[in-house]
């Protein structure tokens, strides 16, 4: 009898649970269904950095192979860039032209429709970065990047340059300089920002959390605050302020933070995501060798 008592108590915490449960459920049916995940494509050594054009076109980079790869909208894939600078995180600015973390030299790329290379960034201070990971940019063209230092096989340096590991922002024009944004991450990586230009959205791998600044009018950040107990390899939004993340497949947290949803998918590790297609609809996954697409009952954002 007493153990009866006694596990009436939790009776109001495992009714909970079990709501949040089924709202977690609904929540999931809402916005997609999991049979509909699809395999594009399984023909690379490791795929990352998933980016949209204004047409809804997908492009994407093969790191290994050295190579940026092209998803058209009728589903044709493509070669866009061979020699790519070995890049990682990509994304388009409001000028169409494709901006990438290029890893192989450290620098920024942003290339043009044609594959014109110009190099935006190379160096802070005379001091060569550690490696810029992923990006973003806001309404005025200045660019968000984190810059953590991965040892890569095909660097003949052995340590970074700048010991510590930050998010800089370089403004928009020529002859900008870089200035750093955020230095209070351990090692950034995955990195978006809300549409409406208010937030930034900071990944830390190390602390596996997820953190949310305040964008100033100066370019410069505020106000950092965990909204997720999660870090990322990279990451995006959709149009209810819904936030993805990457690693063991896909994790959709609410605005505020709770978990909502998560995407299965098969393979060792999910690097990256974006929403793509031409009413930004279908959600786009690099993950190991493989890049997915599933259709979503929610949209993207610019």
């Amino acid at each position: 009898m007493l153990h009866l008592i006694n596990s009436s108590r939790y009776y109001p915490a495992f009714l909970l649970i079990i709501l949040f449960s089924l709202r977690c459920l609904d929540v999931r049916a809402q916005l997609f269904n999991q049979d509909s995940l699809k395999l594009i494509s399984r023909q690379f050594a490791f795929t990352e950095g998933p980016a949209v054009d204004k047409v809804g076109n997908i492009y994407f980079t093969d790191q290994p192979n050295n190579k940026i790869w092209k998803y058209n909208t009728e589903g044709h894939l493509s070669l866009f860039k061979d020699s790519a600078g070995r890049a990682n995180g990509l994304y388009f600015n409001h000028r169409g032209q494709l901006l990438a973390c290029a890893d192989e030299k450290n620098e920024i790329w942003s290339i043009s429709k044609d594959g014109k290379v110009t190099v935006l960034l190379s160096d802070v201070d005379g001091k060569k970065l550690n490696g810029p990971n992923d990006l973003w940019v806001d309404k005025k063209g200045g660019i968000y990047f984190t810059d953590p230092y991965y040892q890569r096989d095909y660097w003949t340096r052995k340590k970074p340059e700048i010991e510590a590991q930050k998010v800089y922002y370089l403004p928009s024009g020529k002859g900008k300089k870089p200035i750093v944004v955020a230095d209070d991450v351990a090692k950034p990586n995955g990195i978006v920002g809300s549409p409406d230009g208010k937030y930034l959205y900071v990944a830390d791998r190390v602390r596996n959390k997820t953190y949310r600044y305040t964008i100033e009018s100066s370019g410069k950040l505020s106000g950092q605050r965990a909204v997720i107990d999660q870090g990322s390899d990279g990451m995006t939004l959709d149009n209810h302020g819904n936030i993805y993340l990457t690693g063991k497949g896909v994790s959709i947290y609410s605005p505020i933070g709770v978990l909502i949803g998560h995407i299965d998918v098969k393979e060792p590790w999910t690097s990256n995501v974006c929403f793509g297609g031409k009413d930004r609809t279908y959600l786009f996954i690099t993950a190991s060798t493989a890049i997915y697409c599933l259709p979503m009952r929610t949209k993207g954002v610019d």
